[in-house]
Order: C-alpha cells, then sequence, then structure tokens
C-alpha cells in the first residue's frame, strides 16, 4: 500500500533563474503572412513570456495542487483523490503529450465527488491520476519506453501499490494507448476502458479496408504531412531539440503551446480554452523537472513497440473533436475492440478533452461505467 507522501516543492532558485531567462528571451520575426501560419505565434510568445516573468504566481498554484493528495512509489508520481460514495469504481486517467496530471484535475473532482456537481454518490469514482512514465516526477522504466511498457508499470500501480483487485481506465494520446495495453494484457483485471482516441487493429490484411477506412487512413496521412514535424524530430533528433528547450524557457513555451492551440477546439484562439496560469503551471513543472527530454523517449523507442492483442473488455469511445479524428470510421475501432459498447461524437473539446470539457467527460464516463459497477449486476 501507498508509503510515500510526496510535495511539489519548486526550489526558489530555480523560480529566480527561470525568471532570469524568461527576462533575456530573444524572440524571433513571425515567418508566415499571418499569426500562427509557420507555428507559435511571436507576439502572443512575447506576451505569454512577460506574463510568466512578470506576472505568474506560481507559488499559488503550488499550493493549489499540494492541496491534493500527491504520492510517488516504484518510480510513479500520482494523485489519489478519494471517492466520494457508498461504493467508489477504481479508475485511472491516464493523459498524453504535451500534457501532464494537471489536465485531468477538473475532470477528477467531478468523478471522485459527482454529488458535489449535481450528480450521484453512486456514481462515485476512486480517482488516480499518474504522472505518465517520463513526464514531469515519474521515470522512465529501465527498458524502451514502448505503450506495453507503460501499461506494466500503471498496472503495477494499481493493483500492487494501490491494492486495487479491479480497476476501470481513461485515456487519450499516448495515455489512451498505454490503456489500451492494459485492457490487452489485464482484461480479468480491467473492468472496462473508456477512450477520446480510436485504437487502431494490429493489422488491416483481415478483412481489407473498406473505401471509408481507406479514405480516413489517407486523410490522416496528408493530415501529418503538415502536422509532423514535432514528431519527426522528436522521434529521431530527441536530444538535439530537448538541448534548445531546457535550455529556453520560451523555447519550451513555444513547443508546447503550439499544440496546445492545434489540437484542441479553440477555434484559433488558445486563451478561450485554457486559462493562462494553467499553462503556465504546465510549462513550470516542465521546466522545474527537466522532463520534455524524457517526455520524447516514447516516440524516440516507437520502434520497440509490437502489435498490440485485440481488446476485449467493454470499451467506450468519446470522440475528441479535432483535425486528425475527423471522419473516423467505427469500423476501425470495431477491428481492434471486440466489445465496442459506447461510441459518441459530441462535437465538442479536442486532444486535451478532459480538462476542455470536464462536465461532459465526467457524463460520459459516468453513464458507460455505472452499468459496469458490482451493484448493477
Amino acid at each position: 500500500m501507498v508509503q510515500s507522501p510526496f510535495r511539489i516543492e519548486v526550489p526558489g532558485d530555480v523560480l529566480d533563474d527561470l525568471r532570469a531567462r524568461l527576462r533575456a528571451t530573444r524572440f524571433t520575426d513571425r515567418s508566415g503572412a499571418q499569426p500562427w501560419q509557420a507555428g507559435a505565434d511571436p507576439a502572443y510568445l512575447r506576451e505569454l513570456v512577460t506574463y510568466w516573468a512578470e506576472e505568474f504566481d506560481y507559488r499559488a498554484r503550488e499550493d493549489e495542487l499540494n492541496a491534493l493528495p500527491h504520492y510517488r512509489e516504484r518510480g510513479l508520481h500520482f494523485v489519489r483523490i478519494a471517492g466520494v460514495g457508498p461504493a467508489p469504481m477504481p479508475i485511472l486517467l491516464c493523459h498524453g503529450w504535451p500534457s501532464s496530471f494537471l489536465e485531468m484535475l477538473p475532470l477528477a473532482a467531478r468523478l471522485a465527488d459527482p454529488a458535489r456537481h449535481g450528480g450521484d454518490p453512486a456514481d462515485a469514482f476512486d480517482v488516480v491520476i499518474p504522472s505518465m512514465p517520463g513526464f514531469l516526477y515519474s521515470d522512465l522504466p529501465p527498458e524502451p519506453l514502448t505503450r506495453a511498457a507503460m501499461a506494466r508499470m500503471l498496472h503495477t500501480l494499481m493493483t500492487d501499490t494501490l491494492g486495487y483487485d479491479r480497476y476501470a481506465a481513461f485515456g487519450g494520446d499516448i495515455g489512451g494507448a498505454a490503456t489500451q495495453w492494459l485492457a490487452a494484457l489485464h482484461p480479468e483485471e480491467v473492468i472496462g476502458i473508456h477512450l477520446i482516441h480510436p485504437p487502431f487493429p494490429a493489422s488491416f490484411d483481415d478483412p481489407p479496408m473498406s473505401a471509408e477506412e481507406q479514405a480516413f487512413v489517407a486523410a490522416e496521412e496528408a493530415y501529418d504531412e503538415l502536422d509532423g514535424g514535432y514528431s519527426a524530430i522528436m522521434g529521431t533528433r530527441p536530444d538535439t531539440i530537448a538541448a534548445a528547450l531546457m535550455d529556453s524557457p520560451a523555447g519550451l513555451a513555444a513547443w508546447i503551446i503550439d499544440k496546445y492551440r492545434d489540437w484542441s477546439d479553440c477555434n484559433g484562439d488558445l486563451e478561450s480554452r485554457f486559462d493562462r496560469d494553467t499553462l503556465l503551471t504546465i510549462l513550470t513543472l516542465y521546466w522545474a523537472t527537466s522532463s520534455i527530454g524524457t517526455s520524447f523517449r516514447q516516440y524516440y523507442d516507437w520502434e520497440h513497440n509490437t502489435p498490440r492483442p485485440p481488446i476485449t473488455v467493454p470499451t467506450a469511445i468519446t470522440l475528441s473533436h479535432e483535425p486528425v479524428m475527423s471522419g473516423i470510421p467505427r469500423s476501425i475501432a470495431e477491428r481492434a475492440c471486440t466489445n465496442l459498447r459506447h461510441w459518441s461524437e459530441p462535437g465538442r473539446g479536442g486532444h486535451f478533452l478532459a480538462l476542455e470539457e470536464p462536465a461532459l467527460m465526467q457524463e460520459e464516463l459516468t453513464t458507460f461505467f455505472r452499468p459496469l459497477r458490482p451493484a448493477a449486476k
């Protein structure tokens, strides 16, 4: 069981150095004709960096985070929020890149205490939110950082460390991929999984792809041609780009906020979805932990992934509203999942869906897992 409470405590000299670096930032000129056309807009970046250096109160945010129960066991940092209800269901919430455990906190509050948000206490969850391996305060495993390796670490957390016999899991992006592997490797212990990005099958050979599936795969490849520069360098030269980002907080901000804007359902207005202090809390923690480089490891280790077995546990998908997901056929997920019970396309909320639409995701998760609770059998 848990033995190691943990506090987030960024040393004062780290924050002083951060502010000094921010104040000394040299900004580039815009390359494209329009803001954000060629990446992070220099004018917005200058404004954000100035606020980060001069006005952002990190200590206040740190105090808010430390009001939550943090732990670190077996190299994994996690937040564990006890459910307020008669029989809370354990659930693991897994973030992706370039995200952090902060993405899941608004959703976690709703899941743990549904009555406080207009729900039924019978729908309460015991919520566990890890920092994924290599992110912030979580270590890399000794083996290549594959999706299966992540799943093994997370399963050990839920079973050996926390003592749950069975648990549910939710995730998107890399966290969703690890969630899929949890279900594939541990169907007896995983009650069900909820994803925002549908899983792909290990193979499209049997049966051959339909015309609809072919059209989607072609559209995804075309999108990657425009969006994939970040993953190409992180998968081939991660140490090169990490050296720059670990030395320049403005560079780190540009690298991350570019994706928060592109992948969220914000219609080009980043702060319509994410308040500035939340963005800067995430950035400060990446900076203070020097973990941007280790967050790239799962890209560099991609070739070590093996085909995932079929997913047989009950599965739900609430489709994120982002360009790369547009038009994805349900049949692709059905190739990977033999027990797909819920498919929803709300048409709002992007790559960071739990943070963008926590009330929506509370409803989606509650609805899907309600009949899977032991009391409902």
